[in-house]
């Protein structure tokens, strides 16, 4: 095999001059985890609601949770950043989407990029809500509105605590699918791992480093995830059901 391995290449001025290449993968891994953490607070905050409203006994309300489901879910991920990162802008009102236009270009291709894989991974998180509300025995809901409650207290205070519990697993492996998915953002000039890989890759031609690192880098989130996740599956676990002792 003819190829030359230098992996001192990292540490060489980028071609810029302002920073080295490993200074470059560096970058890519805080906006890879900056993106991530940002849509993944959309998508759990907004999956959660679009879970319990798909569970209600309103006919209006878990229709309109059903539709937000099967839209988000249904259309590739790559279309839907497209839409947000070229589309929304001309949509919006003149003058709001002229500042958004003339704002920092790296600002809006994180802002599509968030809200994109926010509500993506939201849909998916609303399914694994509403299947973890569904496991429950009815029991518990006629005994919190037996014992007085409203339905939403009921909810807050009866069902989501067990049903939070019994979706931790699930959520997880949303988690981390959240930055896996993250590297389709390169194809709107998000410079994020996979992105910042690529360009190293342009410039210095060692695409094994380059790769290899970005690979490293994505196993490392990996593996800190889950193990956090593990932690936290363990301490929340309920006794007698999936995960509990």
């Amino acid at each position: 095999m003819g190829y030359q391995w230098n992996w001192g290449i990292f540490f060489q001025p980028s071609a810029t001059g302002d920073d080295t290449y490993f200074g470059w993968m560096l970058a890519g891994f805080k906006m890879t985890i900056g993106l991530s953490l940002s849509a993944w607070v959309i998508a759990l905050l907004l999956g959660a609601l679009i879970g319990v409203l798909r569970t209600v006994p309103n006919r209006f309300l878990a229709g309109l949770a059903s539709a937000y489901v099967e839209l988000f879910r249904n259309i590739p991920l790559l279309v839907q950043l497209f839409i947000w990162y070229f589309v929304l802008p001309e949509l919006l009102p003149p003058s709001i989407g002229e500042i958004y236009k003339q704002s920092n270009p790296i600002l809006q291709q994180f802002l599509a990029s968030m809200v994109c894989l926010g509500l993506f991974t939201s849909a998916r998180v609303a399914e694994q809500v509403r299947s973890g509300i569904n496991s429950l025995p009815r029991g518990q809901k006629n005994a919190g509105l037996a014992l007085g409650f409203t339905l939403p207290q009921t909810y807050r205070f009866v069902i989501l605590p067990m049903a939070f519990r019994l979706v931790v697993p699930p959520l997880t492996s949303e988690f981390l699918n959240i930055f896996k998915n993250s590297a389709v953002c390169s194809t709107i000039g998000l410079l994020e791992l996979a992105a910042q890989g690529r360009q190293l890759v342009d410039y210095t031609a060692q695409p094994y480093e380059s790769f290899i690192a970005v690979t490293l880098a994505y196993i490392l989130i990996n593996v800190t995830v889950m193990t956090l996740m593990h932690k936290f599956e363990k301490r929340i676990a309920v006794p007698g059901y999936i995960g509990g002792k």
